[in-house]
């Protein structure tokens, strides 16, 4: 029951956000009663914490997945992309703005997880780029992973890039785009231009 709560929590957090969705929203959406739901969680914060700890796990697994197949370092950061936007509803609720605003101390938490698992991957795939002649040799590895997670929070921030201006999805390539044209090599470049143009065909 535990697992069948985060499900539908989840669902209704991403869609709808995690301040407008009450408890009885999740109870009516679940056919269950509002008990049932505090026998596993003592309170909605509680269950925002469990909910967005599930949904950590869950793309860290996927963006683990995704890292094994050791792709073509440029694809591999798209098909990361694409995992994590069908994932999370294509933020059409703005989660992280809303965890960050309503629920700090959750927001935090998650940050440094996500920080870790970011850095991980975001390293192997520089190191790789560079191996493969994809980025320049010249960049600072532990710089530009760190500016990578930063930025990717700050496309998130509904003050600086209103959700009426900008969407997620476009925000996302354009900062894939913006963050690949800085570090690629020529050969590089090549490679990411045929990959924008096959997937706008």
């Amino acid at each position: 029951m535990r697992e069948k709560i985060l499900l539908g929590a989840s669902d209704l957090f991403l869609n709808y956000g995690f301040k407008s969705v009450t408890m009885d929203d999740i109870a009516n959406s679940l056919g269950i009663s509002k008990k049932t739901i505090y026998q596993h969680f003592d309170n909605k914060t509680k269950l925002v914490e469990a909910t967005s700890m599930y949904l950590f796990e869950l793309i860290s697994e996927g963006i683990n997945q995704i890292c094994a197949l050791e792709k073509n370092p440029i694809e591999e950061i798209y098909s990361i992309k694409q995992f994590i936007m069908e994932h999370l509803k294509d933020e059409k609720s703005s989660p992280q703005y809303q965890l960050q605003k309503y629920y700090p101390n959750i927001f935090s938490t998650l940050k440094d997880k996500q920080f870790k698992v970011m850095q991980t991957c975001v390293i192997d795939n520089l190191n790789r780029g560079i191996e493969q002649e994809l980025y320049r040799k010249s960049i600072n590895v532990d710089f530009i992973s760190r500016i990578y997670f930063s930025l990717m929070l700050a496309i998130k921030d509904k003050a600086l890039f209103p959700s009426r201006q900008f969407s997620m999805k476009m925000l996302m390539s354009n900062y894939l785009e913006y963050h690949l044209r800085g570090i690629c090599t020529p050969k590089g470049l090549e490679t990411l231009n045929k990959f924008i143009t096959s997937n706008q065909t």
